[in-house]
């Protein structure tokens, strides 16, 4: 299959060269080292997650990557060599194996070295899949390349539609309910607001009523949100690392909670740490921030105050906007940079934001499921905590009871969705690793 290639130009940060820094780095400072199949031992020996016929991953592989490609199209009016390189891209995931990048797009020599080329997509670690899916879905855009179609963000549209919803402007007009809840109570708003993203948005979470977190959220099947505020309660404050996940809607409610974090005096700094270039779909960038802030801005009051703080603390250098290379590599955090991982050990803590997040953290591997969050986040450099809805079959950290309850309620689904509460975003969790 001929690839269409795009000259020199912009380049993406990432992929091999990156990747083999991170790894060289990684195992210097943490021994963590790349096994063959290109994950780290810092994640130890569980299967690594695959397309396997019937798994969430095959899923995603036959059906959801295809669909993005057609979606994508519809949204965009892409010239024909465009819609010629869709084209390639399509017959490859659905019928060829993993090719490499054309020699002449921007960025191609960071990948040469990954191990999975001449593979069928599905047979290669599901974290890499997907990750390459979304470079090379940009290549065929043009995105790196000189011309009209460099730096476009082609999921635009979809973020857009999301963040001029009439929805959002309900969901900002609870914030004036925020300053008559006790202290405690505007910390798990706030909280449960990020970790829920637009599923469940802080007019939802201020009518449940004055009951137990749990008992309000019972689709929270891990809650250790005591301890992440006992970790930035414990001293003075420093640094938070808020690691981003989706764009839009889910976004503004993590900007509010950074402005909590700043304004309640639990960090002296918040470091947002953004994806340098479109990815997944709705996966957060500096254009997404920026476009959140002047939603915020543009709204009634108090969201216009939230953005007007947000954006004096851009201007003072509380908060910060990074968009590290490795954001966006195809690989776990137990192979960050030297960098990066020196940016996480200084913080007072890290919040890592979503499923991604979450898969990268912990590992893209088949769990059990009441295996420690401790253990497989040992290597991590500092405290970490993760704010996740379930939307894959990765999870860690469960309670034995809470998982033989989970699959017994899943068993009984007349719809016989099986294991369905990893995958459909209808559970959560908050894990801290102190």
């Amino acid at each position: 299959m001929t690839r269409p290639s795009s000259r020199s130009g912009h380049s993406d940060s990432t992929g091999t060269a990156a990747a083999r820094t991170a790894r060289a780095d990684s195992a210097e400072s943490a021994g963590s080292a790349e096994r063959a199949d290109g994950t780290d031992s810092a994640h130890g020996s569980a299967p690594v997650v695959v397309g396997t016929p019937g798994s969430f991953a095959r899923s995603v592989l036959d059906e959801r990557h295809p669909a993005l490609i057609e979606r994508v199209r519809r949204a965009v009016p892409y010239p024909p060599a465009l819609q010629r390189a869709l084209d390639a891209l399509l017959e490859e995931i659905t019928e060829g194996v993993v090719e490499r990048l054309a020699d002449d797009e921007p960025g191609a020599e960071r990948w040469q070295d990954e191990p999975h080329y001449g593979r069928p997509w599905a047979d290669v670690p599901f974290l890499w899949a997907e990750s390459y899916f979304y470079r090379r879905l940009l290549a065929a855009l043009g995105h790196f390349g000189p011309g009209p179609w460099q730096g476009i963000d082609p999921f635009a549209p979809f973020k857009g539609a999301e963040l001029t919803s009439t929805k959002v402007d309900d969901e900002l007009s609870a914030l004036d309910r925020l300053p008559g809840l006790p202290a405690a109570e505007r910390d798990r708003t706030l909280l449960l607001s990020s970790l829920w993203g637009n599923r469940a948005d802080l007019g939802f979470r201020m009518s449940t009523g004055s009951g137990g977190l749990a008992e309000r959220v019972p689709g929270l099947v891990v809650d250790d949100s005591a301890a992440l505020w006992g970790v930035l309660d414990a001293g003075p404050p420093g640094t938070v690392c808020l690691v981003a996940d989706n764009a839009g809607p889910e976004l503004l409610p993590d900007l509010v909670l950074a402005d909590h974090l700043l304004g309640s005096g639990r960090a002296d700094t918040v470091v947002l740490h953004l994806k340098p270039y479109p990815y997944y779909v709705s996966d957060a960038t500096t254009a997404d921030v920026l476009a959140c802030l002047d939603r915020l801005s543009g709204a009634a009051e108090p969201a216009a105050r939230v953005g007007a703080r947000l954006r004096q603390a851009l201007c003072a250098g509380r908060l910060v906007l990074r968009a590290h290379p490795f954001s966006c590599a195809p690989h776990g955090y137990g192979l960050m940079p030297a960098d990066l991982r020196d940016d996480f050990a200084s913080a007072t803590l890290t919040i890592m934001k979503g499923d991604l997040n979450y898969r990268r953290l912990v590992g893209d591997r088949h769990w059990p499921a009441t295996i420690a969050f401790d253990e497989v986040t040992a290597y991590f450099p500092g405290p970490v905590a993760a704010l996740r809805t379930l939307k894959c079959d990765v999870v860690t950290g469960l309670p034995a009871g809470t998982l033989e309850r989970l699959d017994a309620e899943a068993a009984e689904d007349p719809a016989g969705s099986g294991a369905a509460w990893r995958t459909s975003g209808t559970h959560a969790l908050i894990q801290v690793r102190a």
